[in-house]
Order: C-alpha cells, then sequence, then structure tokens
C-alpha cells in the first residue's frame, strides 16, 4: 500500500508540476481596499544572475589597470558611486540602491555557488538547506499588519528558484515559464462555474482524502493535499489575471524590454503590487569564459532597462518601502582576463546590489583593491548579507528569534547563519 501511495504522490508531480511546485500560502481573497493593504506587504525581488556575473565590470570597474577591460564608469545619482557605461537606467536610481563591492564567499562552483547564494549555508548533504524564497514565505506572513491574499508568497519566473528544503513542499516556489502567459494548470476554462468548480474541489477532496489518511508518511501527504487543495483556490479565483500581461501593460513591456528577463521584470513588480511575498526572476547566461566584453555590450542594455524600469516604477509608486531588491549571482568573475578574451570563476571578492524596504540607499561599502584581486576593506561574508537582506525586511534574523524554526534534525535554525550580523551602515 505504502509503494502504491508513493506512485500516486509521484503522478501527481510529475502531472501537474506547475501545481505541485508552488509555496502557496492562500487564503481568501480580501475584498475591501485589497490594493492598499496589499501593499503594506513585505516583498523580497530577487534578480538572479545565473553563471556568474563579471561584477567587476559592471559595478567595481578598473579603469586603466591591466584587469580593468573596455568598458569605462558613469557618474549615478548616488554620490561618488561609479558603474558600467552600458548600465544608465540603473545609474539614474543608484540613490536607491546600494553597492557591496567587498563581498567574499568560498564557492567556486555552480551548483554550490548557487546553493550557497540562494540560502546563506554551504552545502551539506545531511541537511536541505531553505532558500531566502522560502524562508521568506514563511516568515514574512508572521509580521505585523500582513495581509493574507490569494496568490502564491514564493513565485520563481523563468527557474525553478531555490528550493524550500526542510521547510518542505508548501514553502517551494510556484514557476512561471513564460511570464505574461496564464500557467496552465490555473487557466480555468470558460465554461466552469463557480458552482461546477466548487463541485470539481470536493471530488478532489473526496479522492485526496484515502491517500492522506493512510499514507506512510503523513507529513508528506497533508503538504501534498495542502498544495493541491490551494492551487484549486487559485485556479478559481480572480488574483490569477495577475499573471498575464493586457493592453495596459504595452507601454511598459516597452520600457522593461520584451525579452524574457524583461518580461519577468514588470511580473515581478505586478505581483509584489498584488502582495507576493518572494518573487525571483532569472536572467542566465553569465559564465562567460571567452569573448566576454562583446557579450557584455549585448547583454547589460538588457539588465539595466528592465532593472532600472523596475526600481524607477517601485519607487515612484512607494512599493519600494516595503520591497527589498537584490541582484547577484553565485560568484563573481576573475579580475584577470584570460587567453580566451574571457573571465573565469571568482568568489574571493565581488559585488552585489540591494536597495529598498528599511535599508537606506545611494552607498557603495567595502572596496577591493587598484586591479580587484583582494578585498581592501569592510569585507562581507554571506551572513552579514543574508542578516541586511532580512533586516532590511523588518526580519530579525538574530538566534532568539527564530529559535522555534528548526532543521530537519531538530535543531535550532538560524536564517542568515549562525552569528550573523547585518551591515548596520545600511539600514535606515
Amino acid at each position: 500500500m505504502a509503494a502504491m501511495n508513493r506512485r500516486h504522490f509521484l503522478q501527481h508531480v510529475a502531472g501537474y508540476s506547475a501545481l505541485a511546485l508552488p509555496g502557496l500560502e492562500f487564503a481568501r481573497t480580501i475584498q475591501a481596499n485589497s490594493q492598499s493593504l496589499r501593499s503594506r506587504n513585505k516583498s523580497v525581488i530577487i534578480l538572479w544572475m545565473g553563471g556568474g556575473p563579471a561584477s567587476i565590470d559592471i559595478w567595481d570597474l578598473k579603469p586603466g589597470r591591466p584587469t580593468g577591460g573596455e568598458f569605462r564608469e558613469i557618474s549615478t545619482s548616488a554620490d561618488g558611486v561609479k558603474i558600467s557605461q552600458h548600465m544608465p537606467k540603473v545609474a539614474e536610481q543608484m540613490r536607491h540602491l546600494n553597492l557591496i563591492r567587498s563581498l567574499t564567499t568560498t564557492e567556486g562552483d555552480h551548483m554550490r555557488g548557487t546553493q550557497l547564494m540562494h540560502s546563506s549555508y554551504t552545502p551539506n548533504p545531511a541537511i536541505a538547506f531553505p532558500s531566502i524564497g522560502a524562508v521568506a514565505a514563511h516568515e514574512i506572513p508572521k509580521l505585523t499588519g500582513y495581509n493574507r491574499i490569494s496568490l502564491p508568497n514564493y513565485i520563481a519566473v523563468q527557474t525553478n528558484g531555490g528550493g524550500p528544503g526542510f521547510l518542505g513542499m508548501t514553502f517551494a516556489p510556484f514557476s512561471i515559464q513564460n511570464p505574461g502567459t496564464m500557467p496552465e494548470n490555473i487557466a480555468t476554462p470558460k465554461d466552469v462555474g463557480a458552482a461546477r468548480m466548487d463541485r470539481r474541489t470536493k471530488l478532489f477532496n473526496s479522492l485526496e482524502s484515502g491517500f492522506t489518511s493512510k499514507s506512510a508518511a503523513p507529513d508528506s501527504a497533508k503538504a501534498h493535499s495542502d498544495v493541491y487543495a490551494k492551487a484549486m483556490k487559485l485556479a478559481g479565483s480572480g488574483g490569477k489575471e495577475v499573471f498575464t500581461f493586457s493592453a495596459k501593460d504595452t507601454a511598459d513591456l516597452s520600457r522593461y524590454g520584451q525579452t524574457g528577463f524583461g518580461r519577468g521584470c514588470l511580473m515581478a513588480k505586478k505581483l509584489v503590487e498584488a502582495g507576493a511575498v518572494c518573487v525571483e526572476v532569472d536572467f542566465g547566461g553569465w559564465d562567460n569564459h571567452q569573448g566576454i566584453f562583446p557579450t557584455l555590450a549585448t547583454r547589460l542594455p538588457q539588465l539595466d532597462k528592465a532593472m532600472g524600469s523596475l526600481v524607477e516604477d517601485l519607487a515612484a509608486s512607494g512599493r519600494l518601502k516595503n520591497t527589498v531588491v537584490v541582484w547577484m549571482g553565485e560568484f563573481g568573475r576573475t579580475p584577470r582576463i584570460n587567453q580566451n578574451a574571457g573571465r573565469d570563476h571568482w568568489a574571493r571578492c565581488w559585488s552585489v546590489v540591494l536597495g529598498g524596504g528599511d535599508l537606506k540607499g545611494g552607498i557603495a561599502y567595502g572596496s577591493t583593491n587598484t586591479d580587484g584581486t583582494e578585498v581592501k576593506d569592510n569585507p562581507v561574508k554571506i551572513d552579514s548579507l543574508y542578516a541586511t537582506i532580512y533586516k532590511g525586511l523588518g526580519i530579525d534574523p538574530g538566534h532568539e528569534t527564530n529559535a522555534s524554526l528548526r532543521d530537519n534534525l531538530g535543531r535550532p535554525f538560524n536564517i542568515a547563519g549562525e552569528g550573523a550580523v547585518p551591515v548596520k551602515e545600511l539600514l535606515g
């Protein structure tokens, strides 16, 4: 019987992946004053640069040095802060953002670096650490003033996002592969009204009750059942329309760029305005071991257009004060330019960008030496970065606060890392 239950579970996951992945913390849609209430929810947007971006060519240029590359610096709206010539729109918004130019991490492998930068923890085969999106989906609904919504709390755009780890399937990301198009498994045919949807829900619950009650792994079975029940609520609600673009989005699509990343960033804006807790948008392709400068000259304007428009719109609407935006990848790239006119993996010193929420703006924190080969001052480790992000969201990363959150071995889990201290200079 246990084997049959497992097969049943895996068939559901395989057949309905868009519904089986989500960390869907659903409740009834708020009707009265819904937009103003949702706008008070804290959110985080992760702009994930898969492949390892060359931050030395974007945020921490070394003009005139052998490691400096082909690009020049431009001034920004943040006093004394300069970035790449290919990022003029972001440059206009730098007063809202902060650069950490002295991040130092430990993983130069793509998979391990991705896990580290998503969770603040070095990969460990004994523990599946939850990603920042899963932790945010778990912790932000506990904050005072949080208003429940009918959308998934954690949404990954053009990626599967970071895993939920030991927090379980309930906090896994809901994946959108084509931003602007209704996800297939929540699109309800026009001839299916509320009454018919209600009958389908009752039938589903009847079929699932046996699986849950007889399962050899009741916690997993309940998580499985909860995900499907919440997904069906979304399919029957009006909240799902936020996943589509309409005629009124045409001008914004032009500003953000008709690229996958541009559409993803516009979707992220719409989703956090609707109350989503975490949205991760992927822009891969940064593993530039050869021909890096012509590649960046094409890709950076796409990044600039989308990221700059996103920050501009969040700031203009007032939403940025409740939304932390984080730009990062799994590591940086070598200051030395290799024989193939590219840069290789480099975790010793590199840059990330963060702003919004309870963070200040317009600060370049820390620095590297003249060639970008070492941290010169104010080194920042991954746990401090994460503690700063969580503080910006209004989440206390301290041990006492999160003692109730325990890993799969039953031990207290520190969401930013053991003894993590935020960068106080970046806190508002």
